[in-house]
């Protein structure tokens, strides 16, 4: 109530909602524990706990001449680090604090900001991590050689921005139907653990498999990553632009369903939960 208004051109502005951004984002990092680095450990763990799982399957089912040419455990990361990307970040957007949130009753917050801040963690925590790891396997165990990084980073960043678009629409529903939503967020991730496939080349995927799985963004960028990991591989059943527009069109739904939410929504809707 008593407060002095503080005229801002846009430039601070825009400033004043990065800041906020930034530390909500180191919030949302530290929300499990005092240090960050311990956030960071956890994902690496979960990492090659996934690594190592996968491994022993390959290894029990014999399916690793199914795999490409090349280092086995880079083939298996370069699959796993995209999929966990993706879903952490649909989880953390889904998540993120919507119009009804405690939160929001506090003049600086908005939904915007703790959707920038739940997006920029995942990244950092995800990154971080990813680096973390091969610099260990590269430094430890055995030099590993990745012919386009920049390009394979690329479409770590694109599995992260479909995550993005995929969180937002289940953001924008979440109010209406906050049950629907969470049980959907936790069949999808689970899905994705065969639907992106990254237990497998797709090139070695007969054409009427291929359909089962086409439909996944994340599919065709883990696909196309492995297509820039290794020298040997080219994709040929995947599209680099494919996910590029879907996650464009998802970020687009997303946002307009969460203006229109944010513009009906009651915070009685809580109170009756």
């Amino acid at each position: 109530m008593f407060e002095t208004r503080v005229n801002r051109s846009k430039f601070a502005s825009a400033l004043a909602i990065l800041e906020l951004i930034y530390h909500s984002a180191v919030h949302s990092i530290r929300i499990t524990h005092r240090h960050a680095i311990w956030s960071i450990f956890i994902n690496m763990l979960q990492a090659i706990i996934f690594v190592l799982s996968f491994y022993a399957m390959f290894e029990i089912l014999g399916m690793r001449r199914t795999a490409i040419r090349g280092d086995f455990l880079l083939y298996l990361m370069s699959g796993i680090f995209l999929f966990m990307t993706h879903v952490k970040t649909v989880g953390a957007i889904a998540g993120a604090g919507t119009s009804t949130s405690a939160m929001m009753k506090h003049a600086p917050m908005n939904t915007a900001v703790a959707i920038g801040a739940a997006a920029l963690s995942t990244l950092y925590i995800q990154i971080l991590s990813l680096f973390m790891i091969l610099f260990i396997y590269h430094v430890a165990f055995t030099p590993i050689t990745i012919e386009q990084p920049v390009y394979a980073l690329g479409t770590l960043l694109l599995s992260w921005y479909t995550g993005i678009g995929v969180g937002l629409v289940l953001l924008s529903m979440r109010p209406w139907a906050p049950q629907f939503v969470s049980v959907f967020s936790q069949v999808y991730q689970r899905a994705n653990m065969i639907a992106s496939g990254k237990m497998f080349a797709a090139n070695s995927l007969p054409g009427y498999m291929i359909a089962m799985f086409d439909w996944n963004p994340l599919f065709h960028a883990i696909d196309q990553c492995r297509g820039f990991v290794f020298l040997n591989y080219t994709p040929h059943n995947s599209s680099l632009a494919y996910p590029i527009w879907v996650g464009t069109a998802l970020c687009m739904i997303g946002l307009m369903g969460e203006f229109y939410t944010r513009k009906h929504v009651s915070l009685s809707w809580d109170a009756k939960r």
